[in-house]
């Protein structure tokens, strides 16, 4: 087979699309579900009774509204960039080095997203900042992580590149 890796790499850009397109698809078929899962986290009010930090709490609907119409827009992008990304890096995987790296962008693109998305979004805004962490119903930090993990890793598997092979393979048939 030949460049196996820039095969996986095609595969794990357009799975992530794939994923961002289903986590897409349900926010906008599932509105009102997930629209109470914004609502609850920016209000706070399934958090600790009585912790110090109320004060944070969004309590206005239309913040509600914007913040979780940003998370179906962001959410868009990450399915867009990969799904886009897949197919490009798919394409080029018999091209020269620097004509895939430029496919690759469309990866790190998504990746980013995603972070921006999960970690930013999730894990620190709404698990740290707005408490989520502290509620049993309305918790999506243990969802969040492992796909922030999840992304950071594709990103790493997609900065290898195959070249050790044909270094190894040259030095092999040199001797």
């Amino acid at each position: 087979m030949k460049h196996p890796l820039r095969l996986l790499q095609a595969f794990t850009v357009f799975a992530a699309g794939l994923y961002g397109l289903f986590v897409l698809m349900g926010n906008l078929m599932d509105y009102d579900s997930n629209y109470q899962f914004v609502k609850h986290v920016l209000s706070m009010d399934t958090t600790f009774e009585g912790n110090a930090l109320m004060w944070r709490a969004i309590t206005a609907p239309w913040v509600w509204t914007v913040g979780y119409i940003g998370i179906i827009l962001a959410e868009a992008v990450f399915a867009a960039l990969g799904l886009i990304g897949g197919v490009k890096l798919f394409l080029r995987r018999n091209a020269s080095s620097a004509e895939y790296d430029r496919a690759r962008v469309w990866g790190y693109a998504a990746y980013a997203m995603g972070l921006i998305i999960w970690f930013i979004g999730f894990i620190v805004i709404g698990s740290e900042w707005f408490a989520m962490w502290q509620s049993s119903s309305w918790n999506g930090k243990d969802t969040a992580m492992p796909l922030a993990m999840l992304w950071a890793t594709f990103a790493v598997l997609l900065a290898l590149n195959e070249q050790w092979h044909s270094e190894r393979d040259d030095a092999r048939h040199a001797n």
